[in-house]
């Protein structure tokens, strides 16, 4: 005669996906026994996933298989939703790093007007703030070639104009009718995202 079910509440059934496995949480547990440990991270040894699972309740906690692989497999006592709330906040940090190896560019011209020069700033600040590097690339056209230090000066003008968010990552380089400069996020240009009220300030002061 087959083993009554175990009855399960809705907190008892919460998986959470993790790349391609998933995390087994209380009566969800198929291991007739469990190598446990405590809330407080001590070993409690090996014992039947029941007695495993009467400690958690008691406690007011879940228990949740941590290591799916291991001969038995290895739980451990903890508040689910909290742990939930760790690996969602990795997850945020990891894709934080990843956004800092993304390169965004953005192409000027040596007689640029102010209001082009004003829009491409300002979305130079924007991909600085979310901590991609930049590539700035100066494009000279036709007789613009006759006039490379005035060019020169307006590339100049704007890596000036970033240096409260960046730092220069590689030197100029010239390539055919192009010059190229890259740029690296400060930890200071996130700093000013978070805190946009510190930047008015500064500008105020640069003002005076």
């Amino acid at each position: 005669m087959p083993a009554p079910r175990r009855k399960s509440t809705s907190s008892q059934r919460r998986w959470l996906k993790i790349q391609t496995k998933y995390i087994r949480v209380n009566d969800r547990i198929r291991a007739p026994k469990v190598r446990t440990i405590g809330e407080d991270g001590g070993q409690i040894g090996i014992i039947p996933v029941e007695e495993a699972l009467n400690l958690a309740r008691e406690r007011g906690l879940d228990l949740v298989e941590v290591s799916p692989q291991g001969d038995p497999p290895v739980c451990r006592i903890m508040d689910f939703d909290k742990y939930r709330y760790e690996i969602k906040k990795k997850e945020r940090e990891n894709k934080k790093k990843q956004s800092q190896s993304r390169l965004k560019e953005i192409k000027i011209r040596p007689n640029i007007d102010r209001h082009d020069y004003d829009v491409k700033l300002r979305h130079a600040v924007e991909f600085l703030q979310d901590g991609s590097k930049l590539r700035l690339t100066l494009v000279f056209r036709g007789r613009e070639m006759a006039h490379q230090d005035l060019g020169r000066q307006t590339l100049d003008r704007l890596v000036n104009d970033l240096k409260d968010y960046s730092k220069v990552d590689s030197d100029y380089r010239k390539l055919g009718r192009r010059v190229t400069v890259v740029l690296s996020p400060t930890p200071a240009a996130r700093r000013l995202r978070k805190n946009p009220d510190a930047e008015e300030k500064k500008d105020a002061q640069d003002q005076e």
